[in-house]
């Protein structure tokens, strides 16, 4: 078998989004099919969770409902929301988010 070079030609510098893609296990942990406790999918689960419980116990909701039917899952709690001015950043910029202080979450 032919060795491969190591060379500067070897490193590649990726986007956030397509290391995500590339490698989604180094964020959530085993990809898995869903047969296994420690499967990325419960663990995105158990983060959605415990964002909710986050809000509950701070007093921002009285409820929190998970639904679990027909193989899909579903949380809804009642806290403060993700501010409207800010929910595209939430939910495409990585690493944003207001817990980085303890300004707005003293329990988290």
């Amino acid at each position: 078998m032919a060795k491969s070079s190591y060379n500067e030609d070897s490193i590649r510098s990726l986007d956030w989004k397509e290391h995500i893609r590339l490698r989604p296990g180094m964020y959530i942990g085993k990809m898995g099919n869903g047969s296994s406790p420690d499967d990325g999918v419960y663990i995105l689960l158990k983060e959605v969770i415990d964002n909710s419980i986050d809000e509950f116990v701070m007093g921002n909701g009285k409820t929190i409902e998970v639904n679990v039917k027909h193989k899909k899952v579903s949380v809804r709690d009642f806290g403060r929301g993700i501010p409207l001015g800010k929910v595209i950043d939430c939910v495409s910029k990585i690493n944003t988010g207001a817990k980085y202080d303890s300004k707005v979450f003293k329990k988290s």
